[in-house]
């Protein structure tokens, strides 16, 4: 007779709980995607989710490959003096993707993004919230009454990361893949400074 119940925790449960997550947040997005969801996909308990995860940020951060210590890096960047934010955002940036490990994710994330729809809605996601969002709250918290950027600006300087990360990790476009990182910054950064801070 089989034990009834959802099976305990073994050695591939973090595995297939990071399955069912990437299909949830593939499927459904952030915001509409629960913990409770991902454990029933998973067929485990979801204090098991608990358990490997610490809560739906951290797991949506383990699947689209976020590196440890993204919001500690964005704050970084973003303090400071306010002319040259611009540069460490980019600098930043850089640093994270230019690592052999960072490089794979996000060539992983992008060229599944151009072939499956699901991949599509990850990426979406992983900008709107991991990047932008923690840039647009930085830049408000840091903010000493001047105007923070639009949600528009702040999507046209997400736009220029991407595009920079586009062209440098996934086309390897030769002009852009080949430069010095301090020789992208200098280029990337003033529209970037324009755009966050003007």
């Amino acid at each position: 007779m089989s034990p009834r119940g959802r099976r305990p925790g073994g050695a591939s449960t973090r595995e297939e709980i990071l399955e069912a997550a990437r299909a949830a947040f593939a499927a459904k997005g952030f915001d509409r995607t629960s913990l409770r969801g991902i454990a029933r996909g998973a067929g485990v308990d979801p204090a098991l989710v608990h358990h490997y995860f610490d809560g739906k940020e951290a797991l949506f951060e383990e699947v689209v490959g976020v590196p440890h210590g993204i919001d500690e890096l964005i704050t970084t960047a973003v303090s400071g003096p306010r002319e040259q934010a611009g540069e460490r955002i980019v600098a930043t940036f850089l640093s994270v993707w230019d690592s052999p490990q960072g490089r794979e994710r996000f060539q992983a994330l992008v060229r599944s993004a151009t072939t499956h729809a699901d991949a599509a809605h990850l990426l979406r996601d992983f900008v709107s919230r991991t990047v932008l969002a923690r840039i647009a709250a930085a830049l408000a918290e840091e903010d000493e009454g001047g105007r923070p950027p639009s949600d528009l600006a702040i999507a046209a300087a997400g736009a220029q990361l991407v595009g920079l990360a586009m062209l440098r990790y996934v086309i390897e476009l030769p002009a852009m893949a080949q430069a010095d990182p301090a020789e992208v910054v200098a280029t990337v950064a003033p529209t970037v400074q324009r755009l966050l801070v003007g």
